[in-house]
């Protein structure tokens, strides 16, 4: 048994030989980590000039919109254009059967020829006894009744011609024509069909799209604010162009057209707390139809002395409040509690807590801590941390 404790000794005694020299070794170089600072990229904060915009969803709608809309009733004989095409304001677009409204004006002008006539020899026999009164070889009751059926003949006369003129409207009327310019749609009927006077269904719509209006709704609380930071001078007016508006597409890409703000709604929407502001594009090529989703980009003022912080240097503490780190005296790391305004791009902009001039850390976060010793240096030029694994002796 001695011997077998003999034998073990000397690999017992290198075993702790080596665990006292590794130890040795991990401490030497825990120091030397200890002693040289962090390495972390850092950015320098600039005032900068700024242009705040705001994106804002909405819906192309028609410039001007009319449905077509039968005013006297018949047959459909043929339409007269072709569906989805351009229309002129007066264009003929169906015909309607006019031979009863032919025959009614026929009608109607007859009647104000013999009026005419009838007022004709009125006329002549209360111009005779006008004289003959005078000399008194008719009593003045003749007489009175000769004014009076010339009265009543002019008269006649008068609602002869509004009847011609009724029914000429009428006339008219049975050929449909499209009251706007623009762009027609489907029709609704075919030849043969029965309309009948203002109908509840239209028979198409045109459509005017050029220009064409943008509907966008934003918020009651975002408008009170521009208005609350244009009033303190925190932000300025944009100048000529602050009724500019920019378009956005489904799709992402930018209308190559700019807009103008037209108007805003004076009420303000119960149920969503939102206004809705209306812009007018140029349209020449159709390529906004009704209906369409877009995003349109509204410009609210310039500020002078922007502070932009990018957003990965910014996180958030425990409460909510947006915090970042940067250098201070001396190269250790301070803690900041920022306020923010809005979001511009993949940047906050930052109201309270950062100045220009300010050395923000935004690579290296998560191997330093408030008052720990950095070695800052340009955030392009920072090299990333070698890996855990490759640990050296």
């Amino acid at each position: 048994m001695a011997i077998k404790i003999k034998r073990l000794l000397p690999a017992g005694v290198a075993l702790v030989f080596s665990a006292v020299m590794l130890s040795g070794c991990g401490r030497q170089a825990a120091s030397e980590a200890a002693a040289t600072p962090p390495e972390v990229g850092v950015i320098d904060i600039q005032a900068q000039a700024l242009t705040l915009t705001t994106e804002l969803s909405g819906r192309t709608s028609a410039y001007l919109v009319s449905e077509v809309r039968p005013q006297v009733g018949g047959i459909i004989q043929k339409r007269q254009f072709v569906e989805g095409a351009e229309v002129k304001a007066g264009q003929p677009l169906y015909q309607i059967d006019p031979a009863s409204y032919q025959a009614t004006y026929d009608s109607a002008r007859a009647s104000l020829a013999k009026a005419e006539a009838s007022l004709v020899s009125t006329r002549n026999k209360a111009s005779r006894y006008e004289e003959l009164v005078a000399i008194k070889a008719v009593s003045q009751q003749d007489n009175d009744d000769s004014q009076a059926a010339l009265k009543q003949a002019q008269a006649d006369v008068a609602a002869a011609k509004a009847a011609v003129e009724t029914a000429r409207i009428n006339l008219d009327y049975t050929r449909v024509a499209s009251p706007i310019s623009g762009r027609i749609g489907r029709s609704s009927v075919t030849p043969g069909a029965l309309v009948t006077a203002s109908q509840a269904s239209a028979l198409s719509t045109v459509q005017q799209l050029d220009p064409i209006y943008v509907d966008v709704t934003q918020s009651s609380a975002e408008l009170l604010r521009l208005k609350r930071d244009l009033a303190s001078g925190q932000l300025k007016p944009a100048g000529a162009n602050q009724a500019a508006v920019k378009l956005l597409l489904e799709d992402g890409s930018a209308y190559p057209l700019p807009g103008k703000l037209q108007f805003s709604d004076v009420t303000v929407d119960q149920n969503t707390g939102t206004i809705m502001l209306r812009a007018v594009f140029p349209n020449p090529k159709g390529d906004l139809l009704p209906g369409m989703y877009v995003r349109a980009v509204l410009e609210e003022g310039d500020e002078a002395q922007a502070i932009l912080a990018p957003q990965q240097g910014v996180t958030r503490d425990t409460k909510g409040n947006p915090t970042t780190l940067v250098v201070g005296a001396d190269n250790k790391v301070e803690l900041r509690v920022l306020k923010t305004r809005r979001v511009v791009g993949d940047k906050w902009l930052v109201s309270e807590g950062l100045k220009a001039g300010d050395k923000l850390i935004v690579d290296g976060l998560q191997k330093i801590a408030p008052g720990m010793a950095v070695h800052p240096v340009s955030a392009d030029k920072a090299v990333p941390a070698a890996p855990a694994a490759a640990a050296q002796h």
